[in-house]
């Protein structure tokens, strides 16, 4: 397995005023970054007159963006309602389907006669002829 040699040896004074300055510079560009930003020239009355158009456009999208989620998810809760409406109506139709299956059999149609006072034909249909006769 390789080794870091560069942490084994000690930094030399020069590499050491070196990082030093490069930590301070980056330490005081980072300074006068906010310092430039909360500068009170910015923040001065006619500076934020000038500012409240785009104020009044972030907070238009902001409600847009509040308003489209709120859309979004009442019409996810209502397409989730619609689907367990249709499972629903599913194990319904299967339900209902099944029981006349059962109730359109020939014996349950001869129970059914029976209790009403009909009864199953037991000898087959005649054919009835009508003879024309030529005048």
């Amino acid at each position: 397995m390789v080794r870091n040699a560069y942490k084994q040896q000690p930094l030399s004074d020069e590499q050491q005023a070196e990082l030093q300055e490069t930590v301070e510079e980056k330490a005081d560009a980072t300074r006068t970054f906010f310092q430039s930003l909360f500068a009170s020239d910015r923040f001065s009355s006619s500076a934020f007159v000038g500012y409240i158009p785009f104020i009044a456009f972030v907070g238009l999208l902001a409600i847009i963006y509040i308003a489209n989620r709120h859309y979004a998810e009442r019409t996810v809760r209502e397409i989730d309602r619609l689907g367990r409406e249709v499972k629903e109506m599913n194990w319904d139709y299967k339900s209902l389907s099944a029981d006349l299956m059962k109730l359109t059999t020939q014996t349950e149609i001869a129970k059914r006669a029976d209790s009403i006072g009909l009864k199953e034909r037991t000898e087959p249909p005649k054919k009835i002829v009508v003879v024309k006769s030529k005048k």
